[in-house]
């Protein structure tokens, strides 16, 4: 380094003239041949840059017995001739022209001569600052413009470390061997789409990056040239290996075959500048090598040559070894080079990830590789797809990194008993969603309503009764045997842990009071209502802190039965608190206490069943690495913490607890209704609650105002996805955020297909705990989307399915009512659809429940009419065979508010004459009412004289300043203001065509509608000045209508001399472009 002009210089020295081996080292076995190529290899005083020491050359001897006619000038064929250089000297491409050179000088006999007419690598580097490189220095500005060196590639690092921290160099590696089937495939796709293996093994590395990251789809990598660019470079030895960025912005809607046509171009385009230095590239970024990100992320793809490998001298030949066992160092923090060996017979296609131990385990770089490799044959190999002619119809977005062994990784947990754990545990996922929910969303220090109480309530059939006093005796052998039926939640403050502990006989001083059993009586209607209303609503009745969770109650008509035994006017009640307790619980409590009752005893093996508590310890254990992947793809960019734009009448502060309070609205699809979507759902081989589903989805979406990214909470009701699992009563409940990213311009059948995929997916993975879901989004506020849910029913309506036996004595079921009273009913969330099927009719009903912090009842009562209303349009068009109606086209609108608009709307006006230009007609009115309110807007208005002035000024800016003659069309892209008005009238008065363009179509339309109008420029303000860009002039209304800025020469007469006919065009609209593209109408 020249300290004096700052420059890395190169010189020519002499070492070649006194250059020798080194001196010679022995190996006895394989082992410790390793250990010395590994020494050579990671030896950092090998070479020495400044004195041009960059050659290393060594023979290995094996080791033998003294031999007196071992002669150690021959290399004998169990040695081992090592050549080493600097990389500085040297690229890969030189190592085959060195040997080549120094077979030939061998075998001929040759003696060196200094040619100083040949090119020569350091005549190279002169010229290579000769080059003008302004078209590839504009055309790498463009390729990394809005480039963020912040933003770096979210890997699964185990270890975080800065770019700029030092590297200790060493390595984990992990490398794979793919089958002929997947490599043969591989190659006949490159050929087939005309892309060399090396773009199309970059694009799967692009594919693999975008799925790794969670869709970070803004990726930033860097690839090796071999940077021969001149048939004079081929056969120098050098380093001419650039290192290049190569950025892809990916869209997640892309087949894979876009995706490599996008490389290919990509690949093409920088192939003209890859002669353009790194250190360019940094400089004009203002970028350091140790900080720029991308250069930590490499790919490579290396061909071995097809050429024979062994290099002969005189009659001898060299054949290479193999160095990939031996120790290699981390350049960069993750790189995967390919290698394609065409010789090979059961090893053409492989590849590796050196990556860098400072961040990776090798288990994780093993593991990374295994969903590489997988990902590969989703890509590669026929099996994996229906479509054998089309191997990568699926959207890379769909592709799943989640190993098979992964995505049944539930069937591999071993379910038995925990030794180790008595009767305390930490609490399971489930239970603490409960815990936490009453004490977050509910005010747990003065509750209004109990929302998790779950009564049964039973009543005997005509002339059974049921002995109290064997029911008592049955109940205590059934809660024993279920732990969950006297266990406490606590919050244990030392271990910041929410934990359960069983709670015995001993821990009541051997009372029997470890769940509770009540007597009362009715005499009215009125008395058993509140009664029954009371365990309902009554938040007192639980105490999960001292384990009370379960409680009997026998309500008995007019007075206690002397002889302890219930009639059929008698009420039986078990109530339970869902944090013990599921609705599938109720099965296997039913059946144990029959089994109680009928035989004074259950069979029970306490020291080896599996109980509640053993199943919370094993689910702490739990992995569950492909559910985890799942989620966290599934809910990549998801705004869980935003709220569903629905038509609240008021809006509940961030600190206000809820009431629980809500309002319901109840009705049938009726027959006809009904047979439409059942016969819809059959026909199309859909299942009903994904058609609920989809039907849900599209009432939100327009009841939102068209939001598209839509999620709501799915409640899992039964996660008992084990046998083991089936005889535990416990809490196995789950709620899953369900999210819909819908398309208003699909169709309903679209929205099915979407709809059954992303439930399918969902459900599949619904046992991840929702605590788990939601630590992988940090950043979230509050899960918001818990307040918006979906429910479906199938159910009957016939007795028999109602009825229980406990002995000989027949129960039926009264049907469980969420209503706390005439008007209102419990609300656990701010807004639940219920569907109901009822199987014995297969008739549809529809519930709405809301909560009254947020609605008012009419409110839900409107949008349950807009409801009703949306269905007989959507079974309108699936009558008509309109199945392919887009979901915009929909409408919540009333049929009374139709007519509302239809006569808000009629202000037809018969003008004095038909030729009358629409600015003719306002100035008639300026001068008829000129300080009258011409337009309003919130706390903004203008008067007829005001709003003139304006239209004038902007007018006189677009005559004089952009000239805008008579008929051309003028685009304006504004939100609804003041200055939409008075662009409108200033476009007309200066003789032009309006052209309304709308600030919520994306930016592409936008272009494509100005290109198609040919206008010059747009009119716009300021919420809409960053919709173009540079390539169209938006011209700000707010600045043009600024009076500070107008001359004062400025002449209104000029206005007067524009000439505009009756007959001209006075606006365009353009069409949505549903069909195609959008068409304007005159």
């Amino acid at each position: 380094f020249n300290d004096e002009d700052s420059i890395l210089k190169q010189s020519i020295t002499d070492k070649h003239l006194t250059f020798t081996l080194t001196a010679d080292q022995t190996f006895k076995n394989e082992t410790d041949l390793h250990n010395i190529v590994s020494q050579i290899n990671t030896d950092p005083n090998l070479f020495n840059l400044s004195s041009g020491r960059v050659f290393y050359c060594q023979i290995l001897r094996k080791h033998i017995i003294s031999d007196e006619n071992y002669d150690k000038e021959i290399i004998k064929n169990s040695d081992v001739f090592v050549i080493a250089f600097h990389h500085v000297a040297t690229d890969q491409s030189s190592d085959s022209i060195f040997l080549s050179d120094l077979c030939n000088t061998y075998n001929s006999h040759m003696t060196w001569l200094d040619d100083e007419e040949s090119l020569q690598y350091i005549d190279y580097s002169v010229h290579e600052r000769l080059i003008d490189m302004t078209s590839s220095r504009e055309f790498w500005c463009s390729q990394l413009n809005g480039y963020n060196q912040e933003c770096r590639l979210l890997l699964p690092v185990d270890r975080d470390c800065l770019y700029s921290d030092q590297r200790s160099g060493y390595a984990s590696i992990a490398r794979t061997s793919f089958d002929s089937e997947v490599s043969i495939s591989f190659l006949n796709y490159a050929s087939s789409h005309q892309v060399t293996p090396f773009q199309l093994g970059l694009a799967a590395l692009y594919t693999f990056l975008f799925k790794l990251t969670y869709r970070q789809n803004d990726l930033y990598i860097s690839c090796l040239n071999a940077n021969r660019y001149r048939a004079e470079l081929q056969n120098m030895v050098g380093m001419f290996v650039s290192t290049l960025p190569y950025r892809i912005q990916v869209d997640s809607g892309w087949l894979f075959d876009e995706l490599v046509e996008h490389v290919r171009e990509k690949c093409l385009s920088i192939l003209e500048h890859s002669h353009y230095p790194l250190q360019h590239i940094l400089r004009d970024f203002h970028l350091n090598q140790s900080t720029a990100s991308f250069l930590q992320t490499v790919f490579d793809f290396t061909t071995v040559s097809s050429v024979s490998d062994q290099f002969t001298f005189d009659d001898v030949s060299l054949q290479p070894v193999l160095l990939q066992q031996f120790s290699e160092v981390a350049k960069f923090d993750f790189s995967l080079t390919f290698v394609y060996n065409p010789i090979s017979d059961d090893n053409i296609l492989s590849c590796g990830f050196i990556c860098s131990r400072d961040l990776f385990e090798d288990t994780t770089v093993t593991k990374m590789i295994q969903r590489f490799q997988y990902l590969f044959e989703q890509l590669f190999l026929m099996n994996f797809n229906v479509n054998q002619t089309d191997l990568v119809a699926t959207p890379i977005a769909k592709l799943t990194l989640i190993l098979p062994d992964e995505m049944n990784e539930m069937q591999h947990v071993a379910f038995n008993r925990q030794s180790n754990v008595t009767n305390e545990a930490p609490a399971s996922f489930a239970q603490a969603r409960i815990w936490l929910d009453e004490r977050i969303r509910f005010d747990p220090d003065k509750p209004q309503i109990a929302i998790y109480n779950m009564p049964f309530v039973y009543r005997l059939q005509s002339d059974h009764t049921l002995s109290i006093k064997q029911l008592d005796h049955a109940l205590h052998l059934t809660v024993n045997k279920h732990h969950s039926l006297h266990t406490s939640l606590y919050f244990d403050i030392e271990k910041n842990l929410l934990m359960q502990r069983v709670i015995t006989h001993e821990d009541k001083n051997n009372k029997n009071n470890i769940f509770s059993i009540i007597e009362t009586t009715y005499e009215t209607d009125e008395q058993l209502n509140e009664l029954l209303h009371d365990e309902k609503r009554n938040p007192h009745l639980f105490d999960l802190a001292q384990g009370l969770v379960f409680r009997c109650h026998t309500i008995y008509h007019k007075q206690i039965s002397s002889n302890h035994l219930a009639s059929d006017k008698d009420l039986l009640i078990f109530n339970f608190h869902h944090a013990l307790f599921d609705f599938p619980s109720m099965n296997i409590f039913l059946r144990d206490l029959n089994q109680a009752y009928t035989t004074d005893q259950i069979i029970t093996d306490d020291n080896t069943n599996l109980r509640y508590l053993d199943y919370a310890v094993i689910e702490q254990q739990m992995l569950m690495t492909g559910a985890s992947m799942f989620w966290l793809d599934a809910l990549h960019n998801c705004k869980l913490d935003q709220s569903l734009s629905l038509p609240f009448d008021r809006y509940r502060l961030s600190n206000e607890h809820r009431t629980g309070r809500g309002t319901s609205i109840y009705f049938d699809f009726g027959q006809d209704l009904s047979h439409d979507f059942l016969t819809y759902a059959s026909s199309n081989n859909i299942s009903l609650e994904h058609l609920a589903l989809a039907i849900y989805f599209i009432f939100l979406c327009k009841l939102t105002n068209g939001q598209t990214d839509i999620c709501l909470a799915m409640n899992i009701n039964n996660s008992r996805y084990r046998d083991e699992l089936k005889s535990i009563i416990g809490l196995f409940e789950n709620v899953i955020p369900l999210r819909c990213q819908l398309d208003p311009h699909w169709c309903l059948h679209q929205l099915l297909k979407h709809i059954r995929e992303i439930t399918t997916n969902s459900m599949k993975y619904s046992y991840f705990p929702l605590q788990r879901i939601l630590e992988q989004q940090p950043n979230i506020s509050g899960p918001v989307f818990l307040d918006t849910s979906f429910e479906f029913l199938s159910s009957t309506r016939r007795d028999e399915d109602n009825e229980i036996i406990i002995g000989d004595s027949r129960f039926s079921l009264l049907p469980y009512s969420i209503k706390i009273s005439e008007d209102e009913i419990m609300s656990k969330f701010d807004f639940i659809v219920s569907f109901q099927h009822d199987l014995h009719l297969n008739e549809f009903s529809c519930t709405i429940d809301a909560s009254l912090d947020l609605f008012n009842a009419e409110t839900i009562c409107i949008t349950a009419q807009r409801f009703h209303s949306m269905l007989y349009e959507l079974s309108a068009s699936v009558i008509d065979n309109e199945i392919n109606k887009p979901i915009y086209e929909l409408s919540l609108t009333l049929s009374n508010e139709q007519y509302l608009m239809q006569s808000l709307n009629n202000t037809q006006i018969s003008f004095s004459s038909r030729r009358t230009c629409i600015h003719h007609e306002f100035v008639y009115q300026v001068m008829k009412h000129p300080q009258k309110l011409a337009v309003e807007l919130d706390e903004q208005s203008l008067t007829y004289c005001e709003l003139l002035y304006y239209v004038q000024v902007l007018s006189f800016t677009l005559l004089n300043e952009y000239h805008v003659f008579p008929g051309e069309v003028v685009c304006q892209c504004v939100e609804r203001s003041l200055s939409m008005v008075i662009g409108i009238m200033a476009i007309e008065m200066a003789g032009g065509v309006y052209c309304p363009l709308s600030p919520r179509d994306p930016q592409h339309r936008l272009h494509a509608l100005t290109q198609q109008t040919q206008s010059r420029f747009v009119l716009v303000h300021g919420l809409t000045k960053t919709k173009f860009d540079h390539n169209i002039v938006a011209l700000d209304i707010d600045s043009l209508s600024n009076i500070n800025n107008i001359d004062g020469d400025m002449t209104y007469n000029y206005l007067s001399n524009v000439e505009v006919k009756g007959k001209k065009i006075a606006y365009i609209i353009f069409t949505s472009g549903s069909t195609g593209t959008p068409k304007a109408v005159r």
